[in-house]
């Protein structure tokens, strides 16, 4: 007869080593080969872009004392003495400026014109198919065609080189993109009133001045103001070219190395350019959000003039206070 130790079970229930099976066992970690070989390829295309730039890297080490050189030379610019010959140049620098924020302007009206029809057909929701494929396709054909090519290809043999041809070529190009912006706005519409047009017996144009517009205008018009921004820089490249503004201004003094101008126009440009940006951003806010909140409770005593309130009676100390009157 076997004699056992009491207990001798359970310690060999809790010496028995666990061996995980293979759902327990820690994920493998993934190999990196792949993640390697592609940023290994990316930095050889790197390279070679930058080679077949024709960029002369030896030239590289001479930035940092060419930078402080220029910047010292505009600098002296900016802040030498106020004569005739120094306010005419800020006067070119500015009027240079604001054609160029004409031109922008010029061309977010003749893109905003055209967006808002080329947006409503081409939305999902809203246009049949074939409709909305064909619109979809010159849509993107608009965008893959920098302002550039529109300016030299389209617009120069028309109306020649000057800044109603920058004007219309961002105009052009401006087409392509607010209507894709605001046909993806007009998608992601609500609903509920489309259905409630519907249900009234509202046809395709009632629903789109009732239940479409009212819900995208605003995004609509924050989406116009932002383009506006993006045309201001946009012309001072196209200027360049000879379209106008003060990209032709800026070639013409870097032609001549004239760093003192160089750097009035800078300032003019930066500072010009940032009162814009504030401008149009206040109003895509106000526009976004509406007018700042007015208090929950619009109530006379808060809001309008104070009222003179009667004087409350107050018993004197030691004094019983007034019983009321009985009538009779």
């Amino acid at each position: 007869m076997s004699h056992h130790e009491p207990g001798a079970q359970s310690r060999t229930t809790q010496t028995t080593k666990y061996t995980p099976d293979r759902l327990d066992q820690r994920p493998v970690k993934p190999s990196k080969t792949g993640y390697n070989i592609g940023m290994l390829a990316f930095g050889i295309l790197f390279i070679a872009a930058l080679s077949a730039s024709g960029a002369n890297f030896s030239r590289l080490a001479e930035f940092p004392a060419n930078f402080l050189n220029y910047s010292v030379l505009m600098t002296q610019g900016v802040f030498q003495p106020l004569t005739e010959e120094v306010i005419s140049h800020w006067q070119a620098a500015l009027d240079g400026m604001l054609e160029s924020v004409m031109i922008a302007w010029i061309g977010t009206l003749v893109g905003a014109l055209f967006s808002l029809p080329m947006g409503v057909l081409a939305a999902r929701n809203l246009t049949p198919l074939p409709i909305y494929v064909v619109v979809r396709f010159i849509l993107s054909m608009i965008r893959a065609v920098p302002e550039i090519i529109f300016a030299i290809a389209l617009m120069l043999p028309i109306f020649g080189l000057g800044p109603l041809a920058g004007a219309l070529a961002l105009g052009v190009s401006s087409i392509g993109t607010l209507s894709k912006l605001i046909s993806e706005a007009i998608e992601a519409v609500d609903d509920g009133p489309l259905e409630s047009a519907s249900a009234a017996g509202a046809n395709k144009t009632q629903m789109i001045r009732w239940a479409i517009l009212p819900q995208v205008m605003p995004e609509v018009i924050a989406i116009w103001l932002y383009r506006f921004e993006v045309n201001i820089r946009a012309s001072a490249i196209l200027g360049v070219l000879g379209a106008g503004g003060i990209g032709s201004l800026l070639s013409a003094l870097f032609n001549v190395r004239a760093w003192d101008r160089i750097g009035i126009t800078l300032v003019v440009i930066v500072v010009v350019t940032v009162m814009i940006d504030q401008i149009s951003a206040w109003i895509r806010h106000r526009v976004i959000h509406g007018a700042p909140g007015k208090p929950d409770h619009d109530d006379d005593d808060q809001t309008g003039p104070q009222r003179p309130q009667p004087a409350a009676t107050v018993p004197e100390l030691g004094t019983e206070p007034p019983s009321p009157r009985v009538p009779g």
